[in-house]
């Protein structure tokens, strides 16, 4: 029997989604892009359980272009370091404008010196050097304040820590990733993808936006 997807190849492997058999290619190439696997699919579930080793190779290089920016940072600090961050991989900027690795590094460096300000008592408002960082700052900002509104008891001093450290992993990503000027957005949006459809697995529910979790 031919794969009749592909119309080429012999059709070995039962898709639970077709109730038919298909290739193994065309299993493994169009599996969640053109073929809707239902979650209990065993050709689906094994994927995730042993992605293929190039996978695993980017995983690796991810984590070690991510660890120095937050290997200090307590745990506390980092559940807001992965508030932020996945915030900011949801961010869209407004008309054309294209955001990059500088922008962000630019809005976290702006709202972390105001927040170590305030932590010194002494209100004054730093300010982006661009309008997409300072958009961004502000969608930051306001993030925070939402956060202390329902009941979460959040200091300046550790909310500042966790910027830096973003700050400091959109400075230096691209020194250690490819991706040029948005190589530090491209690895944590792939991290938050992982981390997603670990859940999915897993059926565990995350906290809103705590999404951000090194393999």
């Amino acid at each position: 029997m031919t794969c009749p997807i592909c119309r080429q190849r012999k059709a070995r492997r039962h898709c639970p989604a077709r109730g038919d058999e298909i290739c193994t290619v065309c299993c493994g190439t169009k599996r969640l892009v053109e073929i809707d696997c239902p979650d209990d699919c065993p050709h689906l579930s094994a994927s995730r359980q042993h992605p293929p080793a190039v996978t695993l190779r980017q995983q690796e290089r991810d984590v070690a272009a991510l660890v120095p920016a937050i290997q200090d940072l307590t745990e506390r600090q980092y559940q807001l370091f992965a508030l932020f961050n996945a915030h900011i991989a949801r961010h869209t900027p407004e008309g054309f404008v294209r955001l990059v690795d500088d922008d962000v590094a630019d809005a976290a460096a702006a709202l972390a010196g105001t927040l170590e300000t305030a932590a010194r008592g002494v209100i004054y408002e730093h300010s982006a050097q661009s309008l997409p960082a300072q958009r961004l700052a502000t969608e930051l900002k306001e993030l925070l304040a939402q956060m202390r509104e329902q009941g979460a008891k959040i200091f300046d001093s550790e909310a500042a820590v966790a910027l830096r450290a973003t700050e400091r992993g959109a400075r230096d990503t691209r020194t250690r990733a490819e991706g040029g000027d948005v190589a530090y957005l491209q690895l944590t949006a792939r991290l938050l993808k992982l981390n997603r459809a670990r859940r999915e697995e897993t059926a565990t529910p995350a906290r809103p936006g705590s999404s951000l979790i090194l393999p």
